[in-house]
């Protein structure tokens, strides 16, 4: 690890400022852009805001151009992203701890490592305005300290000299602080991927997939849209001269330039905002073969409501009805809205726990997307990867298994289950499929991939696994069980 450049003592002063503390916002409309972006780092370190929904807030309030408000999304968003190996770089710079430093200074502090060694931003304009922001929040005495180390960070050069610099190896750790990520998502992505390679045909590099994987998170992706089926045709879509064709799901579309809101088949219901990889599970489902009656669909944990949508689309144009159940209100709320333009007979929203929701053997298809740790969708929720934690796997653990075996209880016999988690985690995938299976003597799973013809890279199955890197859609994982019906003779088992 090279030396820090030569500077005077910096040390952090003072006991660190209260989060919460009014003082931390300061006057946002004469602080432009910066201020902007700032704001949005205070929102949510101080009030555990997510990112995507405090911002458009803060713009509004901030009174910024189309252009400004754009770099200050960039450079917030962006911050946030990339804020470990901001605070590594920052140690080299600061005598003593950084988490000795106002909370305040300190995000001021990774807003302008942000431009100077990413947006290569002139070092005299980002240093300067950067200064000029820290007066605005903090005052003149600890705005001389984000000078006096900003000027360091500059000297220590761009972003490759300095990731160098800080975590030159190819250890867990070093991936960790080079690519931005906490450690335990880094060993966990590189398990998940060492036991399921994305191609088991051609020879498997790991470290080289996993430093692919980490840098498709710190990618910002595009919006992409779905036509929701029986509403708007995905030729429809596709001629709106702003998007393009999606790369897997026949009802997608990726919106190239613009705001989705501003679409006025956004703005009617009449198309959504979703993934791609959410819009294969599904149509994955949909697919699925079953025997016997095709009547009764069932999305069991189904907030916010992109997936029901199509599959409300979908059921609806095969003549099957669809129960979307959904255990809090507000959520439940949100479903309706998603589902407002479809025929009222199509689909029912139940407010109610999925885990004990509705009749045995009431539903043939059932989707259960359990709520998760979402490490498949970092690079759209840029703050999402400080906040879990391991811990929160002992949370989601006990859930995510009893709607699968709930799922399993409301599917008839011959009818199939789709078991989805925005995680390649092990312990959200493979582990919950593998205990609730081996519980049960009258499921089997059957391959996913075969629900998905036009997907490739799926691996060796029977689950399907979508990877950011390769897929360039969220990381999804998909299970695809059912319950066996005694008088069928062509059943096979997948253990």
């Amino acid at each position: 690890m090279s030396a820090k450049p030569p500077a005077k003592s910096l040390k952090p002063g003072g006991a660190p400022a209260r989060r919460g503390s009014s003082r931390a916002t300061g006057t946002r409309e004469a602080r432009g852009a910066r201020g902007a972006a700032y704001d949005l780092l205070h929102s949510v370190a101080a009030d555990n805001a997510y990112a995507n929904l405090a911002m458009p807030g803060i713009l509004e309030k901030a009174r910024l151009s189309d252009r400004d408000a754009a770099f200050a999304t960039e450079l917030a968003y962006g911050t946030l992203r990339w804020r470990g190996l901001y605070d590594a770089i920052l140690a080299q710079c600061v005598d003593g701890s950084i988490d000795r430093l106002d909370p305040r200074v300190l995000d001021v502090l990774r807003l302008g490592v942000h431009q100077l060694v990413s947006l290569g931003t002139p070092p005299h304009a980002a240093v300067g305005e950067t200064v000029t922001l820290a007066r605005q929040v903090v005052g003149d005495a600890p705005s001389r300290l984000v000078n006096a180390v900003l000027r360091r960070v500059a000297e220590g050069g761009d972003l490759p000299r300095w990731r160098d610099r800080v975590a030159p190896g190819y250890t867990t750790g070093d991936l960790a602080v080079a690519w931005s990520h906490p450690r335990w998502i880094v060993s966990a992505l590189k398990e998940a991927l060492a036991t399921h390679p994305p191609d088991p045909a051609i020879a498997n590099d790991v470290t080289a997939d996993l430093i692919a994987l980490l840098s498709a998170d710190n990618d910002p992706a595009r919006p992409t849209l779905v036509a929701k089926p029986g509403l708007f045709s995905p030729d429809e879509l596709l001629q709106l001269p702003q998007v393009r064709p999606g790369r897997w799901s026949p009802l997608a579309g990726e919106l190239m330039t613009g705001k989705p809101a501003d679409l006025e088949c956004v703005s009617g219901g009449l198309v959504g905002v979703q993934d791609e990889g959410s819009q294969l599970v599904a149509l994955a489902l949909a697919n699925a073969p079953i025997e016997g009656p095709d009547r009764q669909w069932v999305d069991l944990a189904a907030g916010p409501g992109g997936k029901a949508a199509v599959l409300v689309g979908l059921a609806g144009l095969l003549g099957a009805h669809v129960t979307a159940v959904e255990p809090h209100a507000h959520r439940a709320q949100l479903v309706r809205d998603s589902l407002r333009r479809f025929p009222p007979a199509d689909y029912s929203v139940v407010v109610a726990d999925g885990r004990d929701a509705l009749p045995p053997g009431s539903a043939d298809r059932v989707l259960v997307d359990a709520p998760c740790t979402g490490l498949g969708a970092l690079r759209r929720r840029p703050e999402a990867r400080w906040r879990r934690t391991p811990d929160d796997l002992a949370t989601l653990g006990p859930l995510q298994r009893d709607l699968l075996r709930s799922a399993l209880t409301i599917v008839r016999p011959g009818g199939v289950v789709a078991y989805a988690t925005c995680s390649p985690h092990l312990a959200e995938t493979d582990h919950v499929i593998a205990d609730v299976l081996a519980e049960r003597d009258d499921v089997m799973q059957i391959d996913a991939r075969a629900a998905l013809p036009e997907v490739s890279h799926l691996g060796n199955g029977p689950a399907v696994r979508l990877w950011t890197h390769v897929h360039q859609t969220d990381g999804m994982f998909l299970a695809l069980m059912k319950r066996r019906d005694p008088t069928s003779r062509s059943e096979h088992i997948h253990r």
